[in-house]
């Protein structure tokens, strides 16, 4: 059986609150996933004093204001990291998180984290790119906004600078929170496998748990969800989370998906061999037979149970001597 990677999403949701980034370690420890992941920035690094929020981050806090304002108040310390990391060790649950900007790269490659994640908006970042690609730790990376060429270049540059196919795994992913269903398009995963041939996965912003679990059934290696402790606290992403319950029912549900995609083979499985005879039928007799009579359509009939001679055998019996007295409903015998 496989492992699907679940990767719970803390981003920014936090609030630029480290006490309420350990309080989502611990939820989503609980709920079961294998990584929680936390995004690594400074805000004047990555935006300059000109950039405007995107539509749905003025939506979502419900004010507008430069996206360096906006992310100012998201930030979590270099110290704050480091905390988390040992916590995450401590209880058992792995870290990650994303850097927006070279810096953070180089401070996050010092975390022994098991993946660089390459965010969605980083992906026409040729610097970035290549500093990723320096520190030789595999990398999951989103493809949100993204055409084929623009991921086979990032590709190229990540094998030039030393990366192979298999250090790589590429997320389907839509950057509109929430994204609409009708643009979910869960088919470009088998695009990506079969264009790239790295691992693929999905990072999911709809509303809900349906779409993630569907992508397990199609193939994800790696699933990325957002998750918040309250959807109501003011910020750009936790309209578009899920909440700790919803967190716990998604993992559950990947997992007995794991379970139910199985193998390739078709055959009957162990639970099912005893209803076999219960549910087939066998060769009966219609009405009383007497010994030496012929047996006929007319004499003849299927009923359950399947423990007798299979139906499938119709056309031999028929024709043949009955070897003794049968009872009407009695399992024929030769």
């Amino acid at each position: 059986m496989s492992h699907t990677i679940i990767i719970a999403e803390a981003g920014v949701n936090h609030n630029g609150s480290y006490e309420r980034a350990k309080r989502m370690i611990d939820t989503a420890h609980q709920c079961g996933v294998d990584y929680i992941k936390f995004q690594t920035f400074k805000a004047n690094k990555i935006a300059n004093r000109f950039a405007v929020q995107a539509d749905y981050q003025k939506k979502n806090l419900k004010e507008e204001s430069s996206q360096v304002e906006m992310l100012k108040k998201l930030e979590l310390s270099d110290n704050d990291f480091y905390s988390l990391k040992d916590y995450c060790d401590e209880i058992g649950i792995k870290f990650m998180s994303t850097p927006f900007d070279l810096e953070s790269i180089d401070f996050l490659s010092e975390l022994s984290m098991d993946y660089m994640k390459v965010p969605s908006g980083e992906i026409t970042n040729l610097p970035y790119l290549r500093k990723i690609a320096s520190k030789g730790i595999p990398v999951i990376m989103s493809t949100g906004m993204c055409r084929l060429g623009e991921i086979e270049d990032a590709l190229d540059v990540l094998y030039k600078g030393g990366m192979s196919t298999n250090d790589i795994t590429l997320l389907h992913c839509n950057t509109e929170y929430p994204t609409p269903m009708v643009d979910v398009n869960l088919r470009a995963m088998e695009t990506l496998r079969s264009a790239f041939g790295t691992k693929v996965g999905y990072s999911d912003h709809t509303q809900g748990i349906e779409v993630p679990i569907a992508a397990v059934a199609m193939g994800a290696t790696v699933i990325e969800k957002h998750f918040t402790l309250d959807k109501t606290l003011p910020g750009p992403d936790h309209v578009a989370s899920l909440d700790p319950v919803e967190l716990k029912a998604m993992v559950d549900a990947i997992r007995n998906i794991e379970f139910a995609i199985g193998m390739s083979e078709k055959r009957v499985s162990s639970s099912e061999c005893k209803n076999i005879a219960i549910a087939r039928k066998s060769i009966v007799a219609a009405k009383d037979i007497k010994s030496g009579e012929i047996f006929t359509e007319y004499n003849l009939t299927v009923k359950r149970p399947g423990n007798g001679i299979s139906p499938m055998q119709w056309d031999s019996i028929i024709g043949k001597m009955a070897i003794r007295d049968f009872a009407a409903d009695e399992l024929i015998e030769l």
